[in-house]
């Protein structure tokens, strides 16, 4: 390097050291900014600081519950009497010609009913199925969406279209995109916290990634009991003041890494490791429900068992103390200022046994769901956090034939056409159903909501207009809408 480019080098990195006063005034910074004494986007290098929306928003924090495996609309949203009078016929050629099926062979295909029974709801009579009696008593809380549509129709591709918003790896996650664009009000804990429960969806963490973007902005996973976060605590023989001194020494030389070559990822280096520090004391008071109400815990189902039922593809033992738990600790994760928390149980993809298998996935999560939009409303929540129940797909009207099997016609193969969602709280106007689907549920008649529609939507709640939030990848403007996404102004409350 000539002396003009050394002069030039040293000159740059003097400016970057001394142009925010050092890492004393960053710390100022930081908590001048939590105190509300200073603006959000003040120079800072904590990725997570928060940052001032597009408009007001409505919705501070969200809970999406994933039911991965895609849950039967017909026999949970959705109640079709003339599929019933039609069960055991086909449909005409002219529905089916050119779809794909996962597994149905559509030549001898027929319809199947649901014997499920579906009543009216609050004052605004949704009409739920019998396995969701508690989530019926939020139903003028609730906007259920009875018109989503996918583009995909196996697992993988439809979990990574509903969470990131195109159907193919590498893109970052609605919770990374809002944590990306708003930051996150908590100090002690990830601005994105994922709860999992029964066997684990398809996607994996595909699910929860970050993408392109830092990988600060990724899901954390948490787990309901034990070390809350996998090699959070000290290994033995290394105290609390060698943890300090070492975190002190990386943050030094990171921050002068930092300085030299301005990467993001640095940045995002050294507001991990301060977080996992602090997480040692914030993760552990997070998961101990001692202070909870014995009424709450009863309330969630905290302590059930799944006595008197037939466990299959929903989980074992313990899935429903699981599922509860987590509903809980959602609660307690908005109370400590978590912008997104994400949780996912699977798997509701009943090709077989769908009336025994969807009794026992309902019973749950009707309880623990319902608890927590109860909760949340009590205690003043609801109206700034945005309750959302969702999956990738849905499932046919018509049986699974499987060619072999001996539970033909007792499942429901993958549907992308038609399925159903619902939303609360956050800026949702409650008590009402959103779209139509024909006389069997095979198509949408009315308002058919993409999944780019939901995301343009929720960020809209946010504060956050879709088409700005974006990041130049891969030589063009990307955004979590894709090229798509409309807002469903008939979801705002």
């Amino acid at each position: 390097m000539d002396p003009l480019e050394q002069h030039i080098a040293k000159t740059r990195r003097d400016f970057l050291a001394t142009s925010a006063s050092g890492l004393g005034t960053l710390a100022l910074t930081s908590l001048l900014q939590q105190e509300g004494l200073l603006a959000a986007d003040s120079m800072t290098t904590d990725p997570l600081a928060p940052k001032t929306p597009h408009f007001a928003p409505k919705a501070k924090n969200c809970i999406f519950i994933f039911m991965a495996g895609a849950p039967s609309q017909l026999d949970l949203f959705d109640p079709k009497p003339k599929l019933n009078e039609l069960h055991g016929k086909p449909l005409p050629e002219s529905l089916t010609k050119g779809v794909r099926f996962a597994f149905i062979k559509k030549e001898s295909a027929v319809l199947i009913g649901s014997k499920r029974k579906f009543t009216p709801h609050g004052e605004c009579g949704m009409e739920l199925s019998d396995v969701l009696p508690n989530i019926g008593t939020c139903a003028d809380d609730i906007a259920l969406i009875r018109s989503m549509r996918s583009t995909q129709f196996n697992h993988h591709p439809g979990q990574l279209l509903m969470t990131s918003g195109v159907p193919r790896f590498g893109f970052p996650s609605v919770g990374s995109w809002l944590n990306y664009g708003l930051g996150t009000a908590s100090r002690d804990l990830p601005g994105y916290v994922v709860l999992t429960s029964g066997r684990g969806a398809s996607g994996g963490a595909t699910n929860w990634t970050s993408g392109f973007l830092p990988s600060t902005y990724q899901g954390v996973l948490f787990r309901n009991k034990g070390e809350p976060v996998l090699n959070l605590n000290n290994p033995a023989g290394v105290s609390t003041q060698m943890q300090k001194t070492g975190l002190e020494a990386l943050t030094s030389l990171n921050q002068s890494r930092y300085e030299r070559i301005q990467d993001p990822e640095i940045a995002s280096r050294i507001a991990s490791y301060e977080l996992a520090y602090r997480m040692q004391t914030a993760a552990p008071e997070l998961i101990d429900l001692s202070g909870e109400t014995q009424a709450t815990l009863d309330a969630y189902g905290v302590g059930r068992t799944e006595e008197g039922m037939k466990m299959g593809r929903g989980g074992g033992k313990g899935t429903y103390n699981s599922f509860s738990t987590n509903c809980l600790l959602a609660r307690r994760l908005i109370e400590r200022g978590v912008r997104f928390t994400n949780i996912i149980h699977a798997s509701w993809d009943h090709h077989s046994s769908l009336d025994t298998e969807i009794e026992f996935n309902a019973k749950m999560a009707d309880q623990p769901v319902a608890a927590l939009i109860k909760d949340l409303k009590e205690r003043g929540l609801l109206d700034e956090t945005l309750v959302v129940w969702g999956c990738e797909f849905g499932r046919t009207p018509l049986g699974e034939n499987r060619g072999g099997s001996r539970d033909s016609n007792t499942g429901r193969d993958h549907h992308p056409f038609a399925f159903s969602m619902f939303m609360a709280g956050g800026g949702i106007k409650g008590g009402q159903v959103i779209g139509r689907t024909d006389d069997v549920g095979w198509n949408i008649e009315e308002d058919p909501v993409e999944v780019n529609d939901l995301h343009a939507t929720l960020l809209h709640l946010f504060g956050i207009n879709h088409l700005k939030l974006t990041v130049r990848f891969g030589g063009r403007d990307v955004r979590l809408t894709d090229v798509a996404g409309n807002v469903v102004q008939k979801l705002l409350a």
